[in-house]
């Protein structure tokens, strides 16, 4: 009987002195880094005014969805990591999804290239039917393999509903960054679809 109790007393004593060890051990984890939350800015800082079209140009439609690539599709800022890789980027995440933010500021970035009233996307107006519409698909927005730029590549093509072959187009944008972290990025990639609208716009007219 003594014996017995003597092992118990070792056993609690053993299993004591570990989970001891292992609070210690917890402890001395480093913290995770605090979330840092950035957006696509909603008008690019260097965004100028546009003359308007003249009375009756052409009313455009920008077709949705907006393509992605799907490595996009996730609340991680992602950078390069080797030749092929990605890491998110420590901490930091997008607060509306890209998939989101890209529509929306492209068409808003179009509009007011091409003048209030002449591009729109889903829903329409009643009635409305446009004279063109344009699709647009991304195949790269990423952060370039330095850190400290954006890189985006899009195909996009022109139609008239019910007509023949689309006009069809590529655009290659690379922005640089004032430095390598998140809200810096994030700028690059605002400024990167401005660029990009801008060379839509042009093609549209």
């Amino acid at each position: 009987m003594r014996q017995r109790f003597d092992f118990s007393r070792k056993l609690m004593s053993g299993l004591s002195a570990g989970l001891v060890v292992g609070l210690l051990g917890c402890s001395s984890a480093p913290p995770a880094p605090a979330v840092q939350w950035v957006r696509l800015p909603a008008v690019p800082h260097a965004r100028a005014e546009v003359t308007p079209p003249a009375a009756g140009a052409s009313t455009w439609q920008l077709l949705l969805p907006v393509a992605l690539p799907g490595h996009l599709d996730r609340d991680a800022v992602l950078v390069p990591q080797g030749a092929a890789g990605l890491q998110p980027l420590g901490g930091a995440r997008w607060a509306e999804p890209l998939r989101d933010a890209v529509p929306r500021l492209l068409q808003d970035d179009l509009s007011h290239l091409l003048g209030p009233g002449r591009l729109w996307a889903a829903p329409l107006p009643p009635g409305w039917v446009p004279a063109r519409q344009v699709r647009v698909a991304f195949t790269r927005l990423d952060v370039g393999p330095d850190g400290r730029s954006v890189q985006l590549s899009a195909g996009w093509s022109l139609s008239a509903p019910g007509t023949g072959a689309p006009v069809v187009g590529q655009a290659v944008v690379e922005v640089p960054a004032a430095s390598a972290d998140a809200q810096a990025l994030a700028v690059a990639h605002r400024q990167a679809l401005w660029q990009l609208a801008q060379q839509l716009a042009a093609a549209l007219r």
